[in-house]
């Protein structure tokens, strides 16, 4: 019974046949009729012009958008707890070719306009110091918490302030969507440039970086075909997120994964570290207790010495929400 995570889940069905009925003759990379409608799907989905690029990771789509917003003299404002800063690598600075990561606090790895703010005034405008470039938020938080659309909004108004580029980091874009019922441009209002996970969404090997900042488009296509990420058969890519696109798929896995988090939640009680507001569910549990569930059959990351991380995916069997939840609650 996993509750590792969402990226160890099952592709969904539709992807599969998606990429099946993709495997004909086609121009290679991204010149097929597949990855030439990335651009229209997402323009409808945001309701605005854009341009949507197909990588093979979360880590790439990140990275790849960052080094095109960000020289290497330049900085990225950032949570302490970011995934950039924390599960990257140091992927950031390999691709941008040293930009910094200037890492600032926030409650549920949220950042706020007043921390923002704080972070640069204490940064010197000279040449002896890194400056700020950009900033980077993540929808949903590494703690699976979720900004709403007024905080997006007062985020965007700090950033453009500044003269920083918004990036979204939307590994869990969907989920967070799905909790917040708000439209996708609210959730990411004001970015120039998102991440759109597919992966831990019950996709294979395939993410979106949507461009609304058009004018990064060159500049992303040629670092993507420097850095290694120009597919010769990218139209298995693209079948995979026009697949999710349609008919709102990466919306409905999202509400069944954040459903299955939210009954774990309702469990929890007073272990909850965190609100769910995703599909991800932190819990204060003794090593005692975390030997106890993974005896019963249960398996999640630990997170601490005396916490854990249980995650839903779009296809977590219900049986073995039931079980776990239940399983909690008897601790």
């Amino acid at each position: 019974m996993q509750f590792l995570s969402d990226n160890a889940a099952s592709v969904h069905p539709k992807l599969w046949e998606a990429m099946r009925s993709a495997d004909g003759p086609q121009p290679p990379y991204d010149g097929d009729a597949l990855s030439q409608a990335l651009d229209e799907a997402f323009s409808a989905l945001f309701e605005r012009p854009c341009t949507a690029l197909w990588v093979a990771s979360g880590t790439a789509a990140n990275c790849l958008a960052l080094a095109a917003m960000v020289p290497p003299h330049g900085g990225v404002l950032c949570h302490r707890e970011a995934h950039i800063e924390t599960d990257e690598c140091g992927a950031p600075g390999f691709y941008t070719h040293g930009a910094k990561l200037i890492l600032i606090d926030g409650e549920g790895a949220k950042l706020e306009p007043e921390a923002i703010d704080a972070a640069i005034g204490a940064i010197r405008q000279d040449i002896h110091q890194v400056q700020p470039q950009a900033l980077s938020i993540t929808q949903a938080s590494e703690y699976g918490r979720a900004y709403r659309p007024d905080e997006v909004a007062a985020i965007s108004h700090c950033a453009a302030r500044h003269g920083l580029a918004l990036h979204v980091d939307g590994a869990r874009f969907a989920n967070a969507v799905a909790f917040l019922g708000c439209s996708p441009w609210e959730a990411c209002q004001g970015a120039a440039a998102l991440s759109f996970g597919c992966i831990k969404n019950g996709g294979l090997s395939a993410e979106a970086i949507v461009l609304f900042d058009q004018q990064l488009a060159e500049t992303v296509c040629l670092r993507r075909k420097r850095a290694g990420h120009l597919q010769s058969k990218g139209r298995f890519m693209a079948a995979q997120i026009l697949a999710m696109l349609e008919g709102d798929l990466w919306l409905s896995n999202a509400r069944a994964a954040n459903a299955a988090a939210a009954e774990l939640a309702g469990a929890a009680g007073n272990r909850l570290l965190h609100p769910v507001e995703a599909n991800e569910v932190f819990l204060r549990l003794s090593a005692a207790e975390r030997e106890a569930l993974r005896s019963a059959g249960f398996s999640f990351y630990d997170w601490g010495p005396d916490c854990a991380r249980l995650i839903a995916a779009w296809n977590t069997n219900p049986d073995h929400v039931a079980a776990l939840a239940k399983a909690i609650s008897a601790l």
